[in-house]
């Protein structure tokens, strides 16, 4: 758990670095689109930079977040409990999450609320009949993909949670009544055996926790998936500002979160110190 804790903070600086690159990349296209030049084959230079540099971009960060559900992957299987309660999330964010990360359906929310800022941002130009490019500027066919996908999504999302309320249902099964009577009947005359009571504990817990590993395994590829589906709906300078407002999205609110709990916690020593 510990290394996953590491793992987690390197790869959140891996991110902000990206969110940098990212920005970057938006504020180069905006500057050479505002500049309407073409180039010597005839693209315009939107489109060169698209291919050129926002493309190998947008990979580049898929790879990133792939890396991240692989890690994770890894490490559920030695410790899944650790993933629905991480210690390297703040309370904030434990409040939001959704099987140890974010709601798949999440995704829809927030293109939503970036399409609306930009298109807002950008009304004149819009009203004018330019195309701005960006999130604000979704055409008809791109709201009719990103409504099916969020359909589906929400009906894997809803599955995924079903299956998850039946993990949940088996800390009551035969086995776990029996085994929990049978140790307190054992504690009540004396006669723990501690070696053979973590043994029998440990055996009985084992398929739960292979059945958690499944669910966390199966909510974290439709994250993924939903990601990816969202970018190949979307150009790519629309992908660069969705994936901005995701990390700026991940990153902030993570930071709060850890701020928060730093003062709630300092708060908490004080009263203690105090009492004293």
């Amino acid at each position: 758990t510990q290394s996953f804790h590491k793992f987690f903070e390197c790869w959140i600086v891996e991110q902000d670095q990206h969110l940098q690159e990212l920005i970057s990349a938006a504020r180069e296209y905006e500057e050479r689109r505002g500049r309407g030049c073409r180039q010597d084959d005839g693209t315009t230079v939107e489109e060169d930079v698209q291919d050129r540099t926002l493309r190998p971009l947008l990979e580049r960060v898929i790879q990133h977040y792939e890396h991240y559900y692989r890690a994770k992957s890894r490490w559920a299987k030695s410790d899944v409990l650790s993933m629905f309660n991480p210690s390297w999330r703040s309370s904030l964010e434990d409040a939001f999450m959704w099987i140890g990360g974010w709601r798949p359906s999440m995704t829809f929310h927030l293109l939503y609320s970036k399409s609306g800022l930009q298109l807002e941002a950008r009304l004149t130009e819009l009203l004018q009949g330019l195309s701005t490019g960006d999130l604000g500027d979704l055409s008809p066919s791109q709201l009719d993909q990103v409504n099916e996908l969020q359909k589906q999504t929400i009906r894997e999302e809803k599955d995924i949670t079903e299956k998850l309320a039946k993990q949940q249902e088996t800390v009551a099964d035969s086995s776990m009544v029996e085994l929990t009577h049978v140790v307190t009947e054992m504690m009540r005359e004396g006669q723990v055996d501690q070696a053979m009571d973590t043994e029998r504990v440990d055996e009985t817990l084992a398929p739960k926790e292979e059945g958690l590993v499944e669910v966390l395994q199966r909510a974290d590829g439709l994250r993924l998936k939903t990601l990816k589906e969202v970018l190949n709906i979307l150009s790519p300078i629309q992908g660069v500002y969705f994936l901005i407002a995701a990390a700026e999205l991940h990153l902030r609110v993570h930071e709060w979160g850890k701020k928060r709990d730093a003062r709630r916690n300092e708060h908490s020593e004080n009263g203690h110190s105090q009492q004293h």
